[in-house]
């Protein structure tokens, strides 16, 4: 009977996660690893966007330009440090760097929030999020193989999404207890967290490459500075990814952007506006939890990347037409959350699904250059085109209009990405030697 339980209940776990019982080891490290990181990200999000939102959209561009800015100056740095340092080294120094700067925000702010202060903590806090959730994906990518993506993404995204909820009902449980500086020291905690799962991560994932017969992982990668920037004008599919993100974050850019500005008309306190984003986070991420769990997983492992690629864009067109005919607080509260819910359970496991496909040289540069400066890149240039566009008169709902012809793009961008990977893997598949080859 106990052997009956044993094997029924390895049965479900198997259904869930997609594991085997040498891979799952892997699996709830990463799953932590996630989680504890958007937790940690998540509990302060909406500090930021309060401080952000009290001006509408105005301050917006400003910010975005900075962020901008600051990918520009990193990533050469961040470029380098993969160069020349072993992934055991440089990963660790990264989510060190993020523990040792909150803690420094959390002393700054303990001794008074001024403007300068919070100016920087909003970029810091958006630089470091995208910097982190690069880094992150690159490690995954690096060290699981293709099949074992389309296994194993939708669950470590899940683990993400419990981690991005949990974060804002903490940041709306403790809002009227806990100053910003505690905050920031939670935050840290979580990092730290962050930082044991990824120790833990490193010895499983050189024993993964021994198994695949890879080169070491721990080997450095050497190669410019600025080769990341340079590899996605030589890779069709890497273009395809920079085009694929910047469509998809200028859509995110109009529907934020609607947001601050309505929030604004509101008149809210900035411990409503704090209560109002956190609010809105929970939503989207209990949607995405339920997608992900529910959906993601069978799709991407049934049907590849191509459903998880089409699906959200499609919504994003109807939402937007949906806007540009009746623009109202609620109806931009429900496409937000949608368009923001597809987005993390379905795009997110997709697009890192394509890096598997990649070298090892381009998961951490190439990526990383998509996932920071073309990301920021697509921030600032749609939030001044948002800004111009009301500047000569555009209302909100003619602006949703006017973003429709960018999610007709990003559906054709799409179709070319799905097309791009299915050659990709078959001509991987043609040269893959016969199942007898030694």
């Amino acid at each position: 009977m106990a052997a009956a339980d044993s094997t029924h209940r390895q049965g479900w776990q198997a259904l869930i996660a997609g594991a085997d019982r040498h891979e799952r080891v892997a699996l709830f490290w990463s799953f932590a690893f996630f989680f504890s990181q958007l937790f940690g990200y998540y509990i302060l999000r909406s500090v930021r966007e309060a401080l952000i939102s009290a001006d509408g959209a105005r301050l917006i561009p400003a910010v975005f330009t900075s962020v901008f800015v600051c990918m520009l100056l990193l990533t050469p740095l961040y470029g380098a440090l993969v160069a020349r340092v072993a992934r055991r080294h440089f990963m660790p120094a990264i989510y060190l760097f993020v523990i040792a700067m909150l803690l420094l925000f959390a002393f700054l702010v303990g001794r008074g929030m001024s403007s300068g202060v919070a100016v920087a903590f909003s970029i810091f806090l958006s630089v470091i999020n995208l910097f982190t959730d690069a880094v992150f994906w690159s490690f995954m990518a690096d060290i699981f193989v293709n099949q074992q993506a389309k296994r194993f993404y939708a669950v470590i995204a899940a683990g993400g999404t419990m981690g991005a909820i949990l974060g804002p009902v903490a940041s709306l449980g403790l809002v009227a207890h806990v100053n910003a500086s505690g905050l920031m020291l939670i935050s840290a905690a979580f990092y730290a967290i962050c930082l044991g799962c990824l120790l833990r991560l490193i010895p499983w994932a050189r024993q993964q490459e021994r198994d695949h017969g890879r080169e070491d992982g721990d080997r450095l990668i050497g190669g410019s500075i600025v080769a990341g920037a340079r590899m996605v004008f030589r890779s069709p599919i890497l273009f395809a990814l920079v085009l694929h993100m910047f469509f998809g974050v200028s859509i995110g850019v109009l529907l934020y952007s609607s947001q601050a500005d309505t929030v604004q008309a509101l008149g809210l306190s900035y411990a409503e506006r704090n209560r109002y984003f956190a609010t809105i986070d929970l939503t989207m991420n209990l949607v995405v939890l339920l997608v992900q769990v529910l959906v993601t997983r069978v799709l991407l492992a049934r049907y590849g990347v191509g459903p998880l690629l089409l699906i959200p864009a499609m919504l994003v067109g109807i939402g937007l037409g949906s806007l540009a005919l009746a623009h109202g607080a609620l109806l931009l509260a429900v496409v937000q959350v949608g368009t923001r819910g597809f987005s993390f359970a379905f795009v997110k496991p997709a697009r890192e699904t394509l890096f598997t496909l990649v070298d090892r040289e381009a998961r951490y540069k190439a990526k990383n250059f998509i996932d920071t400066v073309v990301y920021r890149g697509g921030d600032m240039a749609s939030s001044w085109a948002y800004i111009g566009l009301g500047a000569i008169g555009l209302s909100l709902a003619a602006r949703a209009g006017v973003w429709i012809a960018v999610a007709v793009a990003w559906l054709a961008v799409a179709i070319w990405l799905t097309r791009l990977q299915r050659r990709l893997r078959d001509t991987r598949q043609m040269d893959a030697p016969p199942a007898g080859d030694a």
